[in-house]
């Protein structure tokens, strides 16, 4: 047996593993929440490291052509684009999947799959064309970067929370690593070591991410279901729209009992978000809400989450504005009030977004809604 079969067969138990490990995320998530933007987008990663997992094996690079290599390469370059698309859906509820994702992903894996079947070694192309594939995970790290920050702050699962930041910086930073490595190298392949040490990398991230989502609900990572901000008849910013909900059915004893201080906290958010119409302010967020409420951002963030059920704080301060405009939309003294003002006067900073929020939230545009309320009425 030579010396090098210890290191290739460690290099294949981690991978075998690691397929393993992949291929079981992929078909929870596909099973558990398969119409969810974030479950599909995260079940397409697993897929397609399972892909990049078996395209980078040494072995495989040294007696498979380049030209059969490409699609393989392909897949594994445009799970920078998945991983992208996975960070939104992951951090925003309210994602969509849209034609500019799958573009991305198809813009990158051609670009991909040219370099490796068409580009020679060694051509003034090959040095602009590579280029360009090994900025493509710098760029979209970049991106996912920004995803994460934009909309982490409104996630008010602290469990979730934990797993989004722990999969956003692991997952730049392997992305970072392996540009690195690849950079170093001859011909941006991973060989010996350097390969044994990636799929090493890889397994204890998709490891500690599986095991952290094993010890969530369903619940706690996904929304259960798409559900509507507001009831679509609701006529009134109603103060039993922040009325408790029964606590999660994890929390233990102690934590559900009543706890003075956080009814006074509740009775005071109450009085900011339904009285004083907090709501209205464009630039609300969570911890500006704390600073108006003298309370440490965490416990506010738990009092919405935990006694009011809300998971994101922008679904829950659009349910106010929302149920504003439903009033506004209804009322037959304001049948001639621009159904814009009605958005900006609830706290909307453009029509789009409205638009958008009214039609989840109704299944009618605002104009559709308005005309057949004030027929009925």
């Amino acid at each position: 047996m030579s010396a090098a079969s210890p290191s290739i067969l460690i290099d294949a138990a981690l991978r075998g593993v690691l397929i393993a490990l992949l291929l079981l995320l992929a078909l929870a998530l596909g099973r558990d929440r398969p119409r969810l933007p974030a479950a599909r987008a995260g079940a397409a990663l697993a897929l397609g490291l399972c892909v990049q997992v078996i395209g980078s094996t040494p072995m495989f690079e040294a007696l498979v052509p380049w030209i059969w290599q490409a699609p393989l390469v392909a897949v594994s370059v445009g799970n920078a684009v998945l991983f992208w698309v996975f960070v939104q859906a992951l951090f925003d509820d309210d994602f969509t999947l849209r034609p500019l994702h799958a573009a991305a992903w198809v813009s990158v894996a051609a670009l991909a799959a040219f370099n490796c079947a068409v580009v020679a070694d060694g051509s003034a192309m090959a040095s602009v064309m590579r280029g360009l594939q090994r900025a493509v995970p710098l760029v979209f790290a970049v991106l996912a970067a920004l995803a994460a920050a934009s909309h982490w702050r409104g996630d008010l699962v602290e469990k979730r929370r934990r797993l989004r930041v722990f999969i956003v910086v692991t997952g730049i930073g392997y992305s970072l690593a392996m540009v690195g490595v690849r950079l170093a190298s001859p011909h941006g392949r991973l060989s010996g070591m350097s390969a044994t040490a990636d799929a090493a990398m890889l397994l204890l991230i998709v490891a500690a991410v599986a095991w952290r989502m094993l010890r969530l609900a369903g619940s706690e990572l996904f929304p259960a279901a798409l559900v509507p901000a507001v009831p679509p008849a609701a006529p009134t910013v109603q103060p039993a729209m922040i009325e408790p909900v029964a606590p999660p059915a994890s929390e233990s004893r102690a934590e559900a009992e009543p706890d003075p201080a956080e009814d006074r906290l509740a009775e005071s958010l109450q009085h900011l978000m339904a009285v004083d119409r907090a709501y209205r302010s464009e630039d609300l967020s969570i911890a500006s809400l704390a600073a108006r409420l003298a309370a440490p951002e965490y416990r506010l963030r738990r009092l919405i989450n935990q006694r009011l059920g809300h998971r994101n704080f922008n679904a829950f301060v659009n349910g106010f504005r929302l149920a504003e405009a439903l009033a506004a939309l209804t009322d037959p003294g304001k049948r001639d009030l621009p159904i814009l003002t009605i958005a900006l006067t609830a706290g909307f900073q453009s029509i789009g977004p409205f638009n958008r929020a009214f039609k989840t939230a109704t299944g009618l545009t605002p104009t559709e809604f308005r005309k057949q309320k004030l027929a009925d009425s």
